[in-house]
């Protein structure tokens, strides 16, 4: 069985804990980029969201395409956190662009960062960024 979001945040978690300069603003710790819908438990961390997927049709007979969205939230506390997570989402960034992602058991025909956005927490001490993503995957069924 394939799940297009799954695969797609499978695939951004290989390519940002093997990218050198988001691994130096998280700690150099893999368990800090993950998917789920909290607030952090430790920070800096990027935290995937669980995302939608509209369900695109059949591509020839044997395929099914679906176009998959989600948010990449990115968490900092300290003096300085609303900056440090724009750093972090800035090498985020940086790590995705012109990339093409893996996808096991698909294919990625579009990925792109769509939008970033910078919110408030209502806890000063938090920075928190947000990256839309936009992706179109393919698979055999």
């Amino acid at each position: 069985m394939f799940e297009p979001t799954l695969a797609l945040q499978a695939a951004i978690d290989t390519v940002l804990v093997n990218a050198p300069g988001v691994m130096s603003l998280l700690k150099d710790d893999p368990t800090r980029v993950r998917a789920g819908s909290t607030r952090p438990d430790k920070t800096p961390c990027v935290i995937m969201s669980d995302g939608n997927t509209a369900l695109h049709g059949h591509d020839y007979t044997a395929q099914r395409t679906a176009w998959v969205y989600l948010d990449i939230h990115v968490w900092a506390m300290g003096e300085d956190a609303q900056d440090t997570a724009k750093e972090i989402a800035g090498a985020v960034m940086a790590a995705l662009d012109k990339r093409s992602l893996d996808i096991e058991g698909g294919y990625c025909d579009h990925f792109r960062v769509t939008a970033s956005r910078f919110p408030r927490d209502p806890d000063p001490t938090y920075g928190h960024g947000v990256l839309s993503i936009e992706a179109l995957i393919r698979w055999i069924v």
